[in-house]
Order: structure tokens, then C-alpha cells, then sequence
């Protein structure tokens, strides 16, 4: 894996993980008692993105090095990729 390959599985595991987190522990309006006027009762409350995007960053770094020292470690090389049909048959 090269530079460009880490950033980019880096970027989309980021986005990947920030779906998932920002869905931990929402509140609607409607649950929290304050509809604010022209918005729909089912919009969050407060999301707290701050908070959420360090969450995300911290949770992806840990998945990313994970996956990093994989492919890195040799754990699974090109070889066994391309082999891999002949394990399953």
C-alpha cells in the first residue's frame, strides 16, 4: 500500500465510520420537547458535531491501522487474493 492508497482507504473509512456515529445516541426534536418552527419533528435535536467528528477520526485511525498492518504485515498478499476461487471450490 503507497501513500495515495492509505489517504484514500483512510477517507472513505472516515466517511464510512461518521454514518454510523452520528446516529449513536440522536435525539429528535420531538423527543427533546423543542420543534423548532419549519422543521420536521423527526430533525436532531443537537448533534454535537464536534464531538461526533472526534469520535469518528479516533474509531477510524484504530480500523485503518488495523487493516494497514494487514496488508502491511503481509498477512494477505496479491497471490492470495487471486487464489482465493480455488479456496472456496
Amino acid at each position: 500500500m503507497n501513500l495515495t492508497g492509505g489517504i484514500v482507504l483512510f477517507a472513505v473509512l472516515w466517511f464510512l465510520t461518521l454514518f454510523i456515529v452520528v446516529l449513536i445516541g440522536q435525539r429528535s426534536q420531538q423527543d427533546a420537547g423543542a420543534i423548532v418552527p419549519g422543521t420536521p419533528a423527526g430533525a436532531p435535536a443537537d448533534l454535537r458535531w464536534k464531538r461526533k467528528l472526534i469520535w469518528t477520526t479516533a474509531v477510524t485511525a484504530l480500523i485503518w491501522a488495523v487493516i494497514a498492518s494487514v496488508i502491511l504485515g503481509g498477512f494477505v498478499t496479491r497471490a492470495d487474493i487471486a487464489n482465493l476461487d480455488r479456496l472456496i471450490r
